[in-house]
């Protein structure tokens, strides 16, 4: 079974306290040994998340970072995520696994979702909130995830929906993500690999209900024989 051994994340604090291309240079040789480990691990997430789903793609963040918008000028991002994207048009939804010291997380959903598929699921909850709530407020889910994150959310209401909407709390986010934080101690432990898949379990749900609202009308007429 494949684990997460310490030295990923004693690697990754070191690169936190000495983010620079000379030491990243220096040292580089055991961040592809690191990375060979996070690799196999991907790849029996992977696996188990295909025993129950179709994961289409599987994309490993880059450890480059962007700094061409950013104040923060570090050349390196400290944690290593990965995602494993849902198969075709017909199954929505993304699974994201962020590795850090002190901070690795959990997490699914539709972050940044185009603006058809976001009025889509906005105008869903407008007109019925009822399934989606439910699933919000499954005992487990809710345990874990809390619900939705709301950092990213427009001010009042969306254009064309009241903020009087009994619904609104939910319209009003432009993402529909939900987040788990992990311990280091989870990280390390050898069943991680099989608590990571338990936790994406509980996406399911969520993911079978924004499928089919986002392939099919506000009718219930599938979108996908057009």
């Amino acid at each position: 079974m494949a684990v997460i051994p310490v030295s990923v994340l004693e690697f990754l604090e070191a690169l936190k306290e000495n983010n620079t291309r000379e030491w990243f240079a220096t040292h580089k040789p055991d961040y592809q040994e690191q990375e060979q480990y996070l690799k196999e691990f991907y790849k029996e997430v992977e696996a188990g998340l295909n025993e129950h789903d179709i994961i289409e793609k599987i994309k490993i963040f880059r450890i480059h970072k962007d700094v061409r918008f950013s104040k923060d000028k570090t050349p390196y991002n400290t944690h290593r995520s990965v995602s494993f994207s849902r198969s075709g048009a017909h199954l929505r939804g993304g699974y994201y696994l962020r590795i850090a010291p002190g901070s690795s997380v959990v997490a699914g959903g539709f972050f940044a979702p185009q603006p058809s598929d976001l009025l889509r699921i906005r105008k869903e909850f407008e007109m019925d909130d009822t399934e989606i709530r439910d699933i919000l407020n499954q005992r487990d889910f809710k345990k874990i995830y809390g619900g939705f994150d709301t950092s990213n959310q427009v001010k009042t209401a969306p254009k064309g929906f009241s903020k009087e909407h009994a619904a609104i709390d939910l319209i009003r986010n432009k993402n529909f993500v939900v987040r788990h934080e992990l311990t280091d101690k989870e990280v390390l432990h050898p069943d991680f690999a099989q608590q990571v898949l338990s936790y994406f379990s509980l996406l399911r749900p969520l993911f079978d209900y924004m499928s089919d609202v986002l392939t099919t009308d506000l009718n219930g007429v599938s979108l996908l024989d057009q």
